[in-house]
């Protein structure tokens, strides 16, 4: 049984539209192992194509190939990529070794794309195989830095390094000089004698005469088919089945390391053009992160505001700007302490106060402040959780006494006080000396009310010592739990309108809000503005993912000559595709983190310069972070997967 057996083998180009050229015309082969073949024929006589054909670089049109008594050529595109890296080894007349890697990595390269990959074993094989040829001490020089023969003659090492049984050489000695040449014909020749099956293109009788058979090709067909030597057949013990490596991604921890090693050579050979790139993902994820910041940053500005209205709360006020309920007639009722009681004894009601609201110069020493005046009840503390920071409330007594003393905002206590301890202090309130009994925590703003810039002082003494009105400005209401304030809020305006003699068309006057109504509208609408915010960001990134594929694309065409290497060397289409979405991913990931510190400290600075609220979140971060990953996985799987189609004798001779 032969070791190559071709029958009836056809292919035909397409040149133009219109225009056909048959390469090969039914050629009919049988090559024996141990053989040493020279094609030989003029300029397009198919020689170059049947080598292509032979080692599974180009498909036939039609016909029966047979290796080793195996019908491949029909293989899927997996199992012919590993018949090239176990079975064929390549010698190329342009050496084709990839000068932004070192001779050692060129050398490796079968042994990358290896069910086996690259081990400790074949290292030392390909260290001893260079030490053969006599560079072994240029192992980590660059391919452009050593001769035009001595690059061949790596190349002859990257040919046999995984011992192939057949090495297919085109050209092998077409851009050498005589020396070069004769070094490169003795190796093939001491490989033959090793048992290595060796088929050579050459257009050099010289050269052929080295060969122990010729076959002469002209308009793609065998004219001349001549023995020159014997060749004891040889036994063929090579396994043709291939199943340890299938057509998917390679995800190995060893091929992901070398992925990202290749990546990131590829990143440096081509520097301005790499920071472009990532310059451009770089921004649209610190818009995101910056954006994103300032949304949240609002929202929990927001939420904190109105956390300091308290919680399960109701506010019962009336609708109209003079503060009382139209009776009709201009006759006008307003809340007073009678409400009170009706609302506390409500099912599901906490507790509730009343306030009565003014304003007035404090004076003490020779400073003033003009401030809030808020008259309510004890459990004002409670419900708004603001028990004093220094000091204590006022209590129960001491409403019901009218007595003269001021819990005051942390504002005022440093407007009047500065430094000095304000508690037991006494203070003029439009006239009236007031003790301060205690001073509130830090609460900032509510709403449109700056929580620390107030007094607080019983409601009694407010409305008829300070203020001088006999009537409540409103309440609020605290319910036992979220679950009954649909309930509360519905029984109030029926309670108080009953006390005011109303009828039900008048319910409507009075008002009540839900705190949490409030809050969850205000909520809703910050985080809409947090997403638009987010997608105005996100759109650059999108911007930058375009240029990824771009560039991608850029990439693909200036290295599709080694993309034909790889896949003479046995890289299957899952390989390419990898290498390539490793490299896009790469530079997203390298933009991503620079974007995420960029944008971090855009957020950092405009809360320094504007003053606003701004939080740069974990979950942010993640967002853009994933986002980046995500844009350069999409946007380099299309020049990606254009690359790992391409058949490997088009990208080889790609110009």
């Amino acid at each position: 049984m032969a070791l190559i057996d071709l029958s009836g083998i056809s292919k035909t180009y397409a040149v133009g539209k219109d225009i056909a050229v048959k390469a090969l015309k039914s050629i009919d082969l049988k090559i024996e192992q141990g053989e040493f073949v020279a094609l030989m024929g003029p300029s397009g006589s198919g020689k170059s194509t049947l080598l292509a054909i032979l080692g599974m670089l180009d498909r036939s049109d039609g016909g029966s190939y047979k290796l080793n008594g195996k019908e491949i050529s029909a293989l899927p595109d997996h199992e012919a990529a590993m018949l090239r890296n176990r079975f064929f080894g390549f010698i190329f007349q342009s050496f084709n070794l990839l000068p932004r890697l070192d001779i050692l990595t060129n050398v490796l390269l079968p042994f990358i794309y290896s069910p086996e990959g690259i081990t400790q074993k074949s290292r030392q094989k390909v260290a001893s195989l260079m030490e053969r040829v006599g560079l072994a001490d240029r192992l980590r020089h660059s391919p452009t830095e050593i001769s035009g023969g001595q690059q061949q003659r790596v190349a002859v090492v990257r040919a046999i390094a995984n011992d192939p049984l057949v090495i297919l050489a085109d050209e092998p000695t077409g851009n050498l000089d005589s020396k070069s040449t004769e070094d490169i014909i003795n190796m093939l020749v001491e490989l033959n004698k090793n048992g290595n099956t060796i088929i050579m293109v050459t257009h050099n009788p010289d050269l052929a005469k080295y060969a122990t058979r010729v076959l002469v090709l002209k308009d793609g067909q065998i004219i001349d088919d001549k023995i020159q030597a014997s060749v004891k057949p040889g036994k063929t013990v090579y396994n043709t089945e291939f199943g340890k490596k299938k057509n998917g991604l390679s995800i190995s921890p060893d091929s992901i390391k070398n992925y990202v090693k290749e990546a990131l050579l590829s990143l440096k050979a081509n520097k301005l053009r790499s920071f472009l790139s990532i310059i451009g993902v770089m921004i649209g994820v610190a818009a995101v992160i910056a954006m994103l910041a300032i949304g949240t940053g609002a929202k929990t500005a927001v939420e904190k505001s109105l956390s300091n209205l308290g919680t399960n709360l109701l506010m019962v006020s009336t609708s109209r700007r003079s503060g009382g309920i139209s009776l009709g007639s201009d006759a006008v009722t307003r809340f007073n302490f009678e409400d009170l009681a009706a609302l506390k004894k409500i099912e599901g009601v906490k507790n509730a106060i009343p306030y009565v609201n003014g304003s007035a110069q404090a004076v003490y020493g020779g400073r003033n402040w003009r401030t809030s005046i808020v008259g309510t009840e004890t459990e004002y503390q409670s419900i708004k959780d603001s028990v004093p920071a220094n000091g204590r409330f006022f209590t129960k007594s001491e409403v019901a006494t009218r007595a003269k003393v001021a819990v005051i905002g942390s504002n005022v206590a440093k407007e009047l006080f500065l430094e000095e301890n304000p508690i037991g202090k006494s203070i003029r309130i439009n006239r009236i000396n007031f003790q301060v009994v205690g001073v509130l925590p830090e609460k900032g703003s509510a709403g449109f009310q700056n929580m620390d810039d107030q007094i607080i002082v019983p409601v009694t003494t407010a409305m008829y010592r300070l203020i001088g009105t006999d009537y409540i400005n409103r309440f609020d209401v605290q319910a036992e739990n979220p679950e009954v304030l649909s309930e509360i809020e519905a029984a109030i305006p029926a309670t108080l309108g009953k006390l005011h003699r109303l009828q039900e068309s008048q319910y409507e006057q009075i008002d009540v809000r839900n705190m949490a109504d409030i809050q969850k509208a205000m909520n809703e609408t910050i985080q809409t503005l947090t997403y638009l915010l987010g997608s105005i960001a996100a759109v650059s990134l999108l911007v930058g993912g375009i240029g990824i594929m771009n560039i991608m694309l850029v990439i693909v065409m200036e290295r599709t000559r080694e993309i034909g290497l790889r896949k003479a060397l046995g890289a299957q289409n899952s390989d390419i595709m990898t290498q390539f979405l490793v490299e896009g991913t790469l530079i997203c990931l390298i933009g991503g983190i620079i974007g995420i510190l960029f944008g971090t400290s855009i957020a950092m600075i405009m809360s320094a310069i504007f003053g606003w609220n701004t939080l740069v979140s974990g979950g942010s971060v993640i967002l853009a972070f994933s986002f980046s990953i995500f844009t350069g996985i999409v946007f380099s799987l299309w020049p990606a997967r254009r690359a790992a189609r391409l058949l490997p004798i088009e990208a080889l001779r790609y110009e």
